[in-house]
């Protein structure tokens, strides 16, 4: 691939990444009767999804919230048959 011609994101997908949408509902100790949310997106890989399991971790580590569910979109964005190399291009005036 020609340098600078292709994004960051570009290159995750062609490396076989989707984008994942992560729903995190949870409990705070100081609020235990209030469902919370939080919410974002990334790049992942299925089925193992471990950019996932490593927030999780740092999630159970870090933080002091209890989990109460989960809930991932996930969507491959550019698979191999969408994608093609094209090495010349004429054009036509």
């Amino acid at each position: 691939m020609v340098k600078g011609l292709v994004t960051p994101e570009l290159q995750l997908q062609l490396e076989g990444y989707g984008l994942s949408l992560v729903e995190v509902h949870y409990y705070l100790p100081d609020h235990p009767s209030l469902l919370q949310l939080f919410s974002f997106q990334h790049h992942d890989v299925a089925p193992g999804f471990p950019a996932l399991h490593h927030f999780l971790d740092h999630w159970r580590r870090e933080i002091e919230a209890t989990l109460h569910s989960i809930r991932l979109n996930h969507r491959q964005l550019i698979g191999p048959q969408e994608w093609r190399n094209v090495a010349t291009e004429w054009l036509i005036n």
